[in-house]
């Protein structure tokens, strides 16, 4: 997640689009979801393990104009998706949420384009490939207001899947150091072993992704319980202030000790 200071700013924040991307356990195991490592020179979540995402462009609020009416979208909602399929491309290399000729010495080939350009469009054009954003599945929205933060970021999380997964990935370099596949209980482990650092969001959404056994168990219940904003609150009314988010949004464990949350 890129933190330019010219992001757009807006009442609701900075907005921007994360995605979970699934892939079959090689060893027949629980799915694994991609995760990444952001620098620690990044202002926003610097050192912590994240899904692979970061704000949206305005060049793809402008390519989600052009397309939202063909797949039944908002321009908005189509440019949070596009910004999720372009900031995977550029973070790990993965063409996901697009279809035509895309073979791993395509998908290199554009993501240099798309360093270069800076904008999925010209990539569209220059390899004839097409959005497929069927494949990107509406997870969560997550909106951490807080004025301690220098920078609030409004995000819409995804879910994508590659199913077998017999495919390379190799980290940017820039906004991030390490890439790894894991399961969502995994990454848990690794946290309270003290091998990856997790902020409140992506914890709480790791642990709504461990109730799942497969991909299809994961998107039926994001399409089954409708995407709300969480906004998390501090709740001191027990004397022990806590970090609490809805109760109805899907996620197993709503509330954390104020005192051991890690934000952003």
């Amino acid at each position: 997640m890129s933190d330019s200071p010219s992001q757009k700013r807006t009442p609701q924040g900075i907005p921007a689009a994360t995605i979970v991307i699934f892939r079959a356990c090689p060893d027949g195991g629980a799915p694994q979801i991609l995760m990444t490592v952001r620098s620690r020179t990044m202002a926003f979540a610097g050192g912590m393990a994240v899904f692979p995402g970061g704000r949206v462009d305005p060049e793809d609020f402008a390519l989600g104009e052009a397309v939202a009416a063909q797949g039944g979208l908002t321009p908005d909602e189509a440019g949070h998706q596009i910004a999720a399929v372009r900031e995977t491309l550029e973070e790990t290399g993965l063409a996901l949420g697009l279809r035509g000729g895309i073979s791993a010495a395509t998908a290199q080939q554009a993501r240099r384009l798309l360093e270069e350009k800076k904008a999925l469009a010209p990539v569209l054009s220059a390899f004839d490939w097409e959005l497929d954003l069927d494949q990107i599945v509406p997870f969560a929205r997550w909106f951490p207001k807080n004025e301690n933060l220098s920078r609030v970021y409004d995000t819409r999380f995804y879910l994508a899947d590659l199913g077998t997964g017999a495919v390379d990935v190799s980290v940017d370099n820039s906004e991030n150091t390490k890439l790894f596949w894991t399961s969502a209980q995994g990454a848990l482990e690794s946290a309270e072993r003290g091998e990856i650092k997790l902020i409140f969001p992506t914890r709480r959404n790791l642990e709504r992704l461990a109730l799942f056994t497969s991909f299809a168990e994961a998107r039926a219940q994001a399409e089954a319980i409708p995407v709300k904003t969480i906004v998390p609150k501090v709740d001191d009314s027990t004397g022990t202030p806590m970090l609490t988010i809805m109760e109805d949004a899907g996620y197993p464990i709503t509330a954390e000790l104020l005192e051991t949350v890690a934000r952003g």
